[in-house]
């Protein structure tokens, strides 16, 4: 049976509903070299974090994806700690960010050991949380991939081939989405598999589509970060080209940040219910389509 591998276990479609496919509990986006990077007490994270997750609790949502990554502070603990302390699931990811956020012993590692770390992580679990992945998280440097980036990517469509694991990537530019895909695509990996992270921006629209004519995911993630009238015609935009069934919507927003003194203050997750889908419902959207976006496009991406 297809599920959904949480911090609470694994999940079926019917134990779901609205799903939020691309947020943050925990990130610190220094490099990995930094003084006290990715360090902070479980405690103060789940005091200023707990909030935020019981605010969309009360709004209907079911599960969050966590889309931090090695590299970029990915704490599977702490995320444990505020999904036990609110009694909501989160499914986290494995995998590692771009350059200059990775870590001595990745850029060390072979494709092989990058492979095996991250199986590791998606069948048996992160480190020694007992938590399995969902999912593996990747990026691309914004003028092309590099060699590092892809020996990552090349290891990442391996451990996807092994697992059925999606494999999301922070990529900015459209044709360097093109470009891994056919890395995955020759590393055994498909590109149903993939999930292109902020395909917002990319202003051509043509590129969105292309990405989406390979079958791959794509996600608009701004939603509450831009202006909503700018997000809402992107999204009747890419209603009207026929890609509904393969579109998830986020904010990419949260976060404790160990950076900051106390965390930082944290942006809610809670526009896309409170706002935005009833502008979608007054553009004259649907509730199928609405129920299609929100609840089974990110499970089906997810979930494996």
């Amino acid at each position: 049976m297809t599920t959904l591998h949480t911090t609470l276990g694994p999940l079926t479609r019917d134990q779901l509903g609205l799903i939020l496919p691309h947020e943050h509990v925990f990130v610190d986006l220094r490099t990995p070299d930094q003084p006290g990077y990715a360090e902070a007490d479980a405690r103060d994270v789940v005091a200023l974090m707990a909030p935020q997750i019981e605010a969309i609790k009360a709004q209907g949502v079911t599960a969050l994806i966590e889309c931090s990554t090695g590299g970029v502070g990915l704490r599977v603990g702490l995320d444990l700690a505020v999904s036990q302390a609110t009694g909501f699931p989160i499914a986290v990811p494995t995998g590692n960010y771009r350059e200059p956020w990775i870590p001595d012993w990745v850029a060390a590692a072979s494709e092989a050991e990058l492979e095996a770390w991250m199986v590791g992580h998606l069948t048996t679990g992160v480190d020694d949380t007992g938590v399995v992945a969902a999912w593996i998280k990747v990026s691309a440097g914004d003028d092309g991939i590099t060699p590092m980036e892809t020996k990552i990517l090349r290891a990442a469509a391996r451990a996807s081939a092994q697992t059925g694991a999606l494999i999301g990537s922070h990529t900015i530019k459209g044709r360097v989405v093109m470009d891994q895909l056919d890395i995955i695509e020759a590393e055994g990996g498909s590109a149903n598999r993939f999930l292109s992270i902020h395909t917002q921006a990319e202003p051509d629209f043509e590129l969105n589509r292309a990405v989406a004519a390979r079958g791959a995911w794509i996600e608009y993630d701004h939603v509450g970060r831009d202006p909503d009238e700018a997000v809402l015609a992107l999204v009747l935009k890419a209603l009207e080209a026929g890609l509904e069934g393969q579109l998830l919507l986020s904010h990419d927003l949260g976060w404790y940040d160990p950076a900051k003194p106390g965390g930082g203050t944290p942006r809610p997750y809670t526009h896309l219910v409170e706002h935005f889908l009833p502008k979608l419902r007054a553009a004259g959207v649907n509730e199928a389509t609405i129920t299609r976006l929100t609840h089974d496009n990110p499970f089906d991406a997810f979930a494996r």
